[in-house]
């Protein structure tokens, strides 16, 4: 299987992001790898480089964007921070992705059992990792269905928290950034969200 190239790349429209991105996750669930010869790919890619999607993810150890979408190198900007959250240095590298590159997907994936979810939710405070974990306060917040043992040891408020987390990013993209907005809003990009059960290997797109 060969990088793409900036014709294939501007042959893709989103929707066609959208099924490689399953198609990569069902065969990473299946254990089934598509056949790369990341050398060669790395001589493909050495010129330069056409990825059609763009993926903020977790830097959990579980959930890199490269293996479970089974994809190889050149395919994919992976944006990775703790608790998948969003600021501006973050949305300047998704502007320069898609505006500039043209990548056609923008993916805001989350994870089960997220650690910094988890530590939002119990409210730890530490160091630098205190302005981290008060981005995920919002969605904490939003979340208003559960009312009793509202923390990190209640794994479907975790839950909860984490689906919200994801939209309000989404959100967030959206509104703080004209310049994706208007991508998205002419169809040339898509944003989704998305969740990646740890234990599974499966991603459920919303």
């Amino acid at each position: 299987m060969h990088t793409h190239s900036k014709e294939t790349q501007q042959n893709l429209t989103p929707e066609m992001a959208l099924q490689i991105l399953q198609e990569g996750n069902e065969r990473f669930v299946n254990n089934l790898k598509a056949n790369r010869n990341l050398l060669q790919q790395v001589n493909e890619t050495s010129e330069g480089q056409f990825p059609f999607a763009t993926i903020l993810s977790c830097i959990d150890s579980r959930t890199s964007a490269e293996l479970i979408f089974d994809q190889g190198l050149g395919d994919i900007f992976s944006i990775r921070i703790a608790g998948n959250i969003l600021n501006e240095d973050i949305l300047g590298s998704m502007e320069f992705a898609t505006k500039v590159v043209g990548t056609k997907i923008i993916v805001v994936l989350g994870h089960t059992k997220c650690g910094a979810i988890v530590g939002a939710c119990n409210h730890v405070e530490m160091g630098n990792l205190t302005t981290l974990l008060n981005k995920i306060q919002p969605a904490i917040f939003q979340e208003t269905s559960i009312k009793e043992e509202r923390n990190g040891k209640n794994e479907a408020f975790v839950k909860k928290v984490t689906d919200i987390h994801v939209n309000l990013t989404i959100e967030r993209i959206r509104r703080e950034s004209p310049i994706i907005a208007e991508l998205e809003r002419e169809g040339t990009i898509r944003i989704v969200g998305a969740m990646y059960d740890v234990e599974t290997g499966k991603v459920t797109f919303a």
